[in-house]
């Protein structure tokens, strides 16, 4: 299964639970006034959109190379992301110290339906869980044994890392939301409820800080992992051929396509047609190695010692 799969299918998961999430949580709102089921709400609609604009991009990216696009369009998936932060910024994190904020000045206590907020709470947290449970199938597959904040600092592909990110956040915000309302309901005090809600926001916002930051640093663009440069540079000097790597860089055109530019030394006495034959050779043996190295450049030059 690719990287772009499995984004996919945890996408979908996460679309479907927090479409369903949120109607709840407005209906829980409408009937009790609770501003920490607001918040949730709007955390809700907020990762929903989200979602739609990670299934865009995917989709935008898959679009034939043109003459003014020569690379394809893949990095759409970087920008769709980074749009992500900051939709989860603006519309999830600051609506929510907004509220919160408002609601510890001018405190209500949850007057109707009060144990209704607490039982859709419970609810959207065993359909939060499905839906992380699905994210973390995925990122399993690919991570290799990588601790969880190593696969979101350095995976290529954005979609698995945000959604495992907003699933995170969105089961933290339930816990926060659930101890904001309970508190509430057992002391009659709104404030807890108001405290709940900039807990959420505070918390949104930190989570769109870490997307922004990664998202930005793939949209400058990032080179392949160590690894895969160490089996591409194994593969140049396969043969007698090409002598060393005078110097190489990678660049990725996409999460799951890779430029590579390298500079190769060959012998001296080396004859032209020698040259072709081992450079078509070399960028055979790199797209073995490295499957998504699919642009390569290759520049013979005589080494000479500095």
């Amino acid at each position: 299964m690719s990287t772009g799969e499995g984004g996919a299918k945890a996408i979908v998961a996460a679309l479907g639970a927090n479409l369903g999430i949120a109607l709840t949580k407005f209906l829980a709102f409408a009937l009790s006034g609770s501003s920490s089921m607001l918040a949730e709400a709007i955390h809700s609609v907020a990762d929903s959109c989200n979602q739609l604009l990670l299934l865009i991009g995917g989709n935008r990216s898959r679009r034939e190379a043109t003459p003014r696009h020569p690379f394809g369009y893949g990095r759409e998936r970087y920008i769709y992301a980074f749009i992500v932060s900051v939709v989860l910024f603006t519309v999830g994190g600051l609506f929510a110290i907004y509220e919160g904020v408002h609601k510890v000045q001018h405190p209500e206590a949850i007057t109707g339906w009060q144990w209704l907020p607490v039982a859709v709470l419970v609810v959207a947290a065993g359909m939060e869980g499905f839906s992380f449970r699905t994210a973390m199938h995925e990122i399993n597959q690919i991570r290799n044994g990588a601790s969880w904040w190593q696969f979101i600092r350095h995976a290529r592909a954005p979609e698995l890392p945000v959604v495992f990110l907003e699933d995170s956040a969105a089961l933290v915000g339930l816990v926060l939301a659930l101890l904001g309302v309970a508190l509430t309901l057992a002391t009659g005090d709104g404030v807890w409820d108001g405290l709940g809600t900039l807990g959420i926001g505070a918390l949104l916002v930190v989570v769109a800080a870490i997307l922004a930051t990664e998202t930005k640093s793939l949209l400058i663009g990032e080179s392949a992992t160590s690894e895969q440069e160490a089996a591409i540079e194994a593969a140049l000097v396969g043969t007698d051929q090409v002598e060393r790597v005078i110097h190489m860089r990678t660049l990725h055109l996409g999460p799951e396509e890779l430029l590579v530019a390298a500079k190769i030394s060959v012998a001296r006495e080396t004859s032209a047609g020698a040259v072709a034959s081992a450079i078509d050779a070399a960028e055979e043996r790199i797209r073995t190695a490295v499957p998504i190295a699919r642009v390569i450049y290759l520049e013979p030059d005589i080494y000479r010692e500095v």
